[in-house]
């Protein structure tokens, strides 16, 4: 059981990390670029919102797998499959949990008071400045709030994770395909207990997130 919990704090937090990084190059284009076809990639990054796990595992599948051209590439470099494995399981978690990684921050991104970004040019700081010491300071709240919820997201994930990663203890059996498992074999007793685990470490998680981010917050405030 332990085993598995640290498996899925593992995967949550290399996700949250992984998306992060993603997610701030993204949500700066749609924040502050308008091009063709924007409205299309708003809409695709939205999708998993909208899609079955089962659905989107599935095209996972279909994409990861040795026959097609990216499934290819990865076991030529590599010698192995990212299906049934830790990093194909984190590959599905950043997909899955994209949009929330992405919305939050580009709101945060778009709520930047234009002048602040306006009196920055004029002291003759660069975009790149501009962003890191002008949008990205006044964007904490929406990024700890996307920290939060693709964590949140990963940690509980049952249905794109079983399909993509399989049920290989040690590997990729996370807590919620444990407590499938128990379910499974009538063990509700074990079920009950991981359960518990699961709730207690996702509260514990999301409150040290959220405190961090409140303290931010304070500290922010007495500049």
């Amino acid at each position: 059981m332990i085993e598995s919990l640290l498996i899925s704090l593992k995967l949550a937090g290399i996700t949250t990390l992984l998306l992060l990084l993603l997610s701030v190059p993204i949500s700066y284009i749609l924040a502050f670029k308008s091009f063709r076809f924007k409205v299309l990639l708003e809409a695709s990054i939205m999708l998993p919102v909208l899609l079955p796990p089962t659905v989107l595992g599935f095209y996972l599948i279909l994409a990861l797998s040795p026959e097609s051209p990216l499934g290819a590439i990865v076991e030529k470099l590599t010698g192995g499959s990212l299906l049934f494995s830790f990093w194909g399981l984190v590959l599905g978690s950043m997909v899955y949990s994209l949009p929330f990684g992405v919305l939050p921050i580009r709101d945060s991104f778009s709520s930047v008071d234009e002048r602040y970004i306006h009196t920055a040019y004029v002291f003759g700081y660069s975009r790149l400045e501009t962003f890191f010491k002008v949008v990205i300071p006044n964007s904490w709240n929406g990024i700890i709030t996307a920290a939060a919820l693709v964590f949140a997201r990963t940690v509980g994930e049952f249905g794109v994770v079983l399909m993509v990663g399989g049920n290989i203890p040690g590997e990729t059996r996370t807590l919620s395909i444990l407590i499938y498992d128990e379910v499974q074999t009538l063990n509700y007793s074990e079920a009950h207990k991981a359960s518990l685990l699961l709730l207690a470490s996702s509260l514990l998680s999301l409150s040290a997130i959220l405190m961090f981010r409140k303290r931010l917050g304070y500290d922010r405030s007495k500049l």
